[in-house]
């Protein structure tokens, strides 16, 4: 089953004219919505969709290799979704997304966390994992039936200048 993103597969969403322009656009940070409008929120949700398309096209395995955890860590439609859903309201949010590699790679293990049973979005998974790279935090699962490592959110704490 494919996730659906605000009514369009991810990989509909790269077909055609739309593919090559999230190819061609390239991405100001600095252009970043501030406010906290609907508008500003769903520009942010739109440039952090458009930037993932990106990123899916440059890394078609979707998988960041983790040293600290010794471990690839996978980008799959849930993850997406999980962080369109909040990444969006926050411009520090927002601009992390755009450092997904970087701080993927980079990030540190911190903790392991139980799974909150009661959230249907974490029912995948067995364990949740807490990382963090400068101040940011980073949640990953390991999701029961594939015994993989799936990024599941990360949180807004402000990144300077870092490499994309």
């Amino acid at each position: 089953m494919i996730s659906r993103l605000d009514g369009h597969s991810f990989m509909g969403y790269l077909c055609g004219e739309k593919r090559k322009e999230v190819m061609e656009e390239k991405l100001n940070i600095d252009a970043i919505p501030p406010g906290s409008s609907k508008e500003d929120i769903k520009a942010r949700r739109q440039m952090i969709k458009d930037y993932y398309a990106r990123w899916i096209l440059d890394h078609p395995d979707r998988i960041v290799w983790n040293a600290s955890m010794r471990a690839s860590i996978h980008i799959k439609n849930r993850s997406i979704n999980e962080i369109l859903g909040h990444a969006a309201r926050s411009v520090e949010a927002t601009k992390n997304q755009f450092y997904l590699t970087t701080i993927l790679s980079n990030a540190l293990f911190v903790k392991e966390l139980p799974v909150k049973r009661d959230d249907k979005n974490q029912k995948p998974f067995s364990k949740m994992y807490l990382l963090k790279w400068k101040q940011c935090r980073v949640l990953v699962g390991l999701q029961k039936s594939k015994n993989e490592y799936v990024l599941y959110y990360i949180s807004a704490g402000q990144i300077k200048k870092a490499a994309r």
